[in-house]
């Protein structure tokens, strides 16, 4: 029995209505999709802090959940592990007409552009068969981080032209959009009309760094990281005096952030 096939036969059995897991057994699709985000969320932390031994057992742990949605599509008669396996297979050796065909790539940027049209005519086709007119939005899934979905909404919003020219342009936006907020706040603005003045601004943010060439989620990831990393420093600076950021007062807070920045750079 091959690796795959052990993993298989132990998700059968987990699944099994009778000598089963309680928990495994009364799981659906939907069920598990939380569980799926964050396994995904693993792996990228994992690679993130470079542990590869880490990166393995994470692996694991997300090809667990795609073992775990074919069983219960094979339960109901949908699909299996190998009719997840030829499909991917297929659509891999559809989008790579260069390797397992005749056609000539020169480079991965010509790649890269044939790819996108691939998925653009496999778009459209879906887009008929569910007799709807295309988008070139067509794709984006809503279940994306929405740093993440904003950047690929606007890449493909640019590729038909809808963009700014110029990453001062987008700056001016930003600032546009700020001063918006501030004329609400003055205002007195209930929360809801906040809350679409701020995702503007959060839009423009994402459209800003994507024309920087960064990637949004990441930078606000490296932000959460460098926050409680000179959090966690102001609560080590303020336990050497026996006390606790409940007991310190915001002015002596600033003052130990500013000390673990400086630290930072030394």
């Amino acid at each position: 029995m091959t690796n795959i096939d052990h993993l298989l036969a132990i998700m059968a059995r987990l699944r099994d209505p009778i000598a089963g897991c309680p928990w495994d057994r009364e799981q659906t699709f939907n069920s598990l999709v939380p569980h799926t985000l964050e396994e995904a969320y693993e792996v990228a932390d994992a690679i993130a802090r470079g542990d590869t031994g880490e990166l393995r057992g994470e692996l694991g742990d997300l090809l667990f959940q795609v073992v775990f949605y074919a069983q219960i599509a094979c339960e109901k008669g949908q699909f299996d592990f190998n009719d997840i396996v030829a499909a991917i297979s297929d659509k891999l050796i559809r989008r790579h007409p260069h390797v397992f065909g005749d056609a000539q790539i020169a480079s991965a940027a010509d790649q890269s552009s044939a790819w996108e049209e691939h998925k653009a005519a496999e778009r459209a086709e879906r887009a008929q068969e569910e007799n709807r007119p295309p988008s070139i939005l067509d794709g984006v899934t809503n279940a994306l981080p929405a740093l993440t979905r904003a950047t690929k909404l606007q890449n493909r919003a640019a590729r038909v032209g809808f963009d700014w020219p110029d990453i001062r342009q987008v700056m001016d936006k930003l600032e546009e959009e700020t001063a918006e907020i501030e004329a609400e706040i003055a205002q007195g603005a209930p929360i809801e009309r906040m809350e679409d003045e701020i995702g503007d601004l959060l839009f423009v943010a994402v459209n800003l760094a994507r024309h920087a060439g960064i990637d949004a989620e990441t930078a606000a990831r490296r932000a959460n990281a460098k926050f409680e990393r000179r959090f966690r420093r102001i609560e080590a600076l303020l336990a050497e005096s026996g006390r606790t950021p409940e007991q310190a007062t915001l002015e002596e807070m600033d003052a130990l952030w500013d000390r673990a920045k400086e630290e930072e750079k030394t």
